[in-house]
């Protein structure tokens, strides 16, 4: 049954595990709404047309809307989560190289390791009454290293309340997008360095300094077996480099480019430029193996603030750390 305009909406829903929009859709599931108007709107969506606000396109609605009624205002924090998230997905590639994505409730966080020798990697036969070979998988020595990015809003219900709204989430989205960038420079720097359990990626020397040659992508790739490399990450002299071999320059390729956006790829490779990297270093990796995501909270909003109209230094923050699971799996090429 529809219950989306009879729900009280206070700070306290902030507080407990999970969005607003988590506890809103324990209380309205968007189940119940199948086969009506409000069909593929999910709960927090319901609220906004509850209260007619519209947040984007042309006739989207001033700040000050959300402050119309107590239960309006207590949407705002999520608005502004909503739209940092929607900033870091757009300029976020770390989908291309993480594994799995862990969510915790705490700060102290413990990853597992297997570390199998090249004679457990073969699965030899195992004669009748004879030992199965074993794979040990235990906790790392050290905790994953959480760190916690944001920015701080600043500004007062006074001089953003006449802003549209389309125009605010365009510097919310900004936001989400350096939070982004500087989670992926979180995660190269454990990629090449280790997590702090002694596993940084081993270094493969270019055949000429200062140059990147088909020969050294195809040394990257017989260096990862038995892993698969399918994501090569390069900070912006090296890209164009890899973007200048005559491998790359295909003519069917460069119809492929113009007509289609898809860039042609080293040995199938997905590449992906990554500018906060420093130049000298290219990375190749097997993303279904290499990285583990850790992350406690997802974006965060000082909602009291928000809420309250007091905006004058409410602070939005992401925290997240990485950490290896297969050591062998990550392999940089220095040029």
């Amino acid at each position: 049954m529809a219950n989306f305009e009879n729900i009280t909406i206070e700070k306290g829903m902030y507080q407990g595990k999970g969005s607003l929009t988590d506890v809103l859709e324990r209380l309205d599931p968007s189940e119940n709404y199948e086969g009506t108007s409000l069909e593929g709107l999910d709960a927090f969506s319901r609220q906004l047309k509850r209260f007619d606000i519209k947040v984007s396109g042309k006739g989207s609605d001033c700040v000050e809307k959300f402050f119309q009624t107590s239960n309006s205002a207590a949407l705002f924090p999520e608005y502004v989560s909503r739209a940092v998230r929607q900033g870091m997905e757009r300029a976020d590639i770390l989908p291309n190289l993480v594994a799995t994505v862990t969510d915790i409730d705490g700060m102290d966080y413990r990853s597992i390791v297997s570390a199998p020798t090249e004679d457990d990697k073969t699965l030899k036969i195992v004669g009748e009454g004879a030992t199965i070979p074993q794979t040990v998988v235990k906790t790392r020595e050290n905790l994953v290293k959480l760190h916690k990015r944001g920015r701080m809003l600043v500004a007062s219900y006074e001089a953003l309340r006449f802003q549209r709204l389309d125009l605010f989430t365009v510097t919310l989205n900004q936001i989400g997008a350096y939070i982004a960038r500087a989670q992926l420079k979180d995660a190269i720097d454990v990629l090449l360095n280790g997590d702090g359990n002694s596993n940084a990626a081993e270094v493969i020397s270019a055949g000429t300094s200062g140059s990147v040659a088909y020969s050294d992508i195809l040394k990257l790739w017989s260096s990862l077996s038995p892993y698969e490399l399918n994501t090569i990450l390069a900070p912006t002299a090296e890209m164009q480099k890899i973007l200048a071999l005559p491998q790359m320059q295909d003519s069917n390729a460069g119809l492929d480019f113009q007509g289609t956006g898809k860039m042609i790829t080293p040995l199938g490779a997905t590449l992906l430029h990554a500018p906060e990297m420093t130049d000298g270093k290219i990375i190749g990796l097997d993303k279904n193996c290499a990285l583990e995501m850790v992350q406690a909270g997802g974006v965060m909003t000082d909602y009291d603030k928000l809420i309250d109209r007091q905006l004058e230094r409410a602070a939005i923050t992401c925290t997240a750390g990485f950490s290896k699971i297969f050591t062998e799996s990550a392999k940089a090429l220095s040029c």
